[in-house]
């Protein structure tokens, strides 16, 4: 038990160096280097890098042609680098969120319902505008009027929250989506995170308040990565 911790420790003295992560993770993405390649992507001196792939002997291998590739300790040691790496992340989106005022519920349905008697308006009257401006559109007009109603409905909030991080009813009621890692929010985290909202809302709710996480009312908020905060607490 005494020879696993002490292996475990130094496994983590050797990973704890950054340099080090880096050459791994370059090696992992380019499956081999030489020692000019590491050197020119690291911009290391010789001394340096000599220094810290000797530290990595055991994650390491040489190839016949003197380039470096991972061993099987080495690629076990991604996949460790990966998860806490991945943690780092949820942690400090935790603490990020922490501070962050979240949109409550009832306001978060208010916005809704705005943008739901906006979208009512507008799609009544767009069959007559297809009827009058296209010819020939039967095939259209033939489609399921309440899916077709949906779809626009899932474009609406994907175009307008991609663009700004907020609908018509959010402006209005001063709210704003963002994404948990503090990026900006794009259009594919907005379709992603309404989808479950137009199409499946029903389920999205239930299964976002099974989660009990404040940022994730809605379990597609947290498939986005995404949350709702109140400008206007």
């Amino acid at each position: 038990m005494a020879g696993n911790q002490e292996n475990v420790s130094r496994i983590l003295v050797v990973l704890s160096n950054p340099l080090r992560r880096e050459i791994l993770l370059n090696l992992s993405e380019k499956g081999e280097c030489s020692f000019t390649d590491l050197m020119n992507a690291l911009n290391v001196d010789t001394g340096k890098l000599s220094f810290h792939i000797r530290n990595l002997e055991g994650f390491l291998e040489q190839t016949p042609t003197g380039k470096y590739k991972l061993s099987k300790a080495g690629e076990n040691a991604i996949r460790l680098i990966r998860d806490v790496e991945a943690w780092a992340v949820e942690a400090d989106v935790a603490k990020k969120t922490s501070v962050v005022p979240l949109a409550t519920f009832r306001k978060r349905v208010f916005a809704f319902l705005i943008d739901f008697a906006i979208a009512f308006v507008v799609f009544l009257v767009l069959p007559n505008i297809f009827s009058v401006l296209t010819i020939g559109a039967t095939v259209l007009l033939g489609l399921n009027v309440i899916l077709f109603s949906l779809v626009l409905f899932w474009i609406y909030f994907t175009l307008l929250e991609g663009f700004s991080g907020q609908s018509l009813g959010k402006r209005l009621t001063g709210l704003m989506v963002v994404r948990l890692d503090g990026k900006k929010l794009f259009y594919d985290h907005a379709a992603v995170r309404n989808f479950g909202k137009v199409f499946l809302l029903p389920f999205d709710l239930a299964v976002g308040f099974r989660l009990k996480d404040e940022r994730f009312i809605r379990y597609f908020d947290k498939f986005a990565g995404t949350t709702v905060k109140d400008l206007r607490p």
